[in-house]
């Protein structure tokens, strides 16, 4: 009995691991609580450090390193020196390489964006583009692992966790950090999980990019037990860990196990029914794209996620891979775009729609950009000194351009926005001061923003 603890390291393993039990039962909320006795406290929703003008987090993550060049960040000068070298001692055989696409003025507030975002074009007033973005390394795991966690050297606490570490969440029957169709390269789990903070803010995956998300699922969320066995084995493990924890009280592991056992539970209870889009209307299926193949399977992703914000979970991100186009540019951006522009269209109009947006901070963008010079022809290279990403509701000013890289595109000039101003600029929108949300860890108080980041003030409406 001993070794009980040490058999269930997180949720999905505890999940995992007990297949045949705790399945989804036809209990009202009422009496789930009363069945496991306990609420997840670690859990529950807490005050932020000041009025917050965002209540939750959407986050559009575009693996790979989406152009800026070519989607938001319009550089006519490299229409003019197509072909000719960059310069600047910068990259000495770095041809430059004009956009494959138009650029257009969107809206009353005249924001540049290209043919690849169409339909994103008709919220141009609400989105707020960032042209200033930079991290550390131009390499996808470590920057990848930087923008979800501050640091690219070693496993810290994602953005979602650190979020849940200051707000709670607002459904204690879900979980309240929840990613959908990550990667399971650059960093894998790393991007979504609690590090040293508890095992409770680890985000809950549903699906992978390896797979649709029409076929994705969520282990063990039916068992094949009666509900009266399925209390019972509860029970007992609440039992052992109770006296697990009388032996070993400084072990804070255990109580983060208890909450996952016990939140595991509640989950079978609520959660097959928000991520079940059967319901949703054709014209609801229709302004996510949904009813083509082209946009079916992200759109899906954005209609869950919708879903998934709107019972209360605090943070959701969305992922798109593919990105990563040294070659065949024009081709592969054009594919990816084409995935991603009427779900995310659709999606900003739902949650508008449902006085959502309003309140819910929407983040798009990848791990870097790419270079205005071409590579092999029809591709360009990693960029990380400039790229571009962009915010819209919670609290951000709409129709803006915040910042600038140079003349084409290359690096950042104006108002400079490192991943950790990011982050410390998101964690602000939330109501959480990014220097005294901490955690003590390794002899010292840890934080997403490390010991850097500041709040670009101007971003906010």
């Amino acid at each position: 009995m001993s070794s009980f603890p040490q058999a269930f390291t997180s949720r999905r393993s505890f999940l995992r691991s007990v297949s045949y039990g705790f399945g989804a039962v036809a209990f009202t909320a009422m009496q789930r609580s009363q069945a496991i006795g306990a609420d997840a406290s670690s859990l529950s929703p807490r005050k932020p450090h000041f009025e917050p003008r965002a209540k939750r987090v959407l986050m559009l993550c575009m693996e790979g390193g989406p152009s800026h060049v070519d989607t938001f960040d319009y550089k006519p000068l490299l229409e003019q020196r197509d072909g000719k070298p960059i310069g600047k001692g910068k990259v000495p055989n770095g041809r430059l390489m004009k956009s494959p696409w138009n650029f257009e003025q969107s809206g009353e507030s005249g924001l540049w964006i290209s043919d690849l975002y169409r339909e994103l074009r008709s919220h141009a007033d609400k989105l707020c583009l960032i042209n200033s973005m930079q991290c550390d390394i131009p390499a996808h795991p470590p920057a990848f692992v930087q923008m979800h966690t501050g640091i690219s050297t070693s496993p810290r606490p994602s953005m979602g966790a650190w979020v849940l570490n200051g707000l709670g969440t607002e459904n204690q029957n879900l979980p309240g950090f929840i990613t959908i169709s990550p990667p399971p390269g650059v960093g894998g789990s790393v991007n979504y999980g609690s590090a040293f903070l508890p095992a409770s803010f680890q985000a809950t995956r549903i699906g992978s990019n390896k797979q649709p998300i029409a076929k994705a699922q969520v282990a063990n969320l039916k068992s094949p037990r009666p509900s009266t066995l399925q209390q019972e084995q509860l029970q007992l493990i609440r039992s052992m860990n109770h006296s697990a924890q009388q032996r070993d009280p400084d072990n804070s592991f255990l109580d983060g196990l208890m909450e996952a056992h016990e939140l595991a539970y509640r989950m079978q209870g609520e959660l097959p029914e928000v991520i079940d889009l059967a319901k949703e209307s054709s014209n609801t299926n229709s302004l996510y794209g949904i009813d083509r193949p082209e946009t079916a399977d992200f759109g899906r992703q954005c209609l869950m996620a919708r879903r998934l914000l709107e019972a209360g979970v605090r943070f959701v991100e969305v992922c798109h891979g593919g990105w990563d186009q040294h070659r065949n540019l024009k081709e592969d951006h054009a594919e990816h775009a084409g995935a991603t522009d009427k779900p995310i269209a659709g999606l900003l109009a739902d949650l508008e729609s449902r006085g959502l947006l309003k309140d819910t901070l929407v983040l798009w963008g990848g791990e870097f950009g790419r270079t205005p010079y071409a590579q092999i022809d029809d591709g360009r290279d990693h960029n990380h000194t400039g790229f571009t990403t962009w915010m819209a509701g919670g609290g951000v000013k709409g129709g803006m351009r915040y910042g600038a890289t140079d003349e084409f595109g290359y690096e950042a000039v104006d108002n400079k926005m490192h991943i950790h101003d990011w982050h410390a600029t998101i964690l602000h929108l939330l109501g959480l001061d990014h220097e005294q949300l901490t955690f003590p860890h390794a002899g010292r108080d840890m934080r997403l923003t490390d010991v850097k980041g500041n709040v670009h003030l101007d971003l906010l409406a």
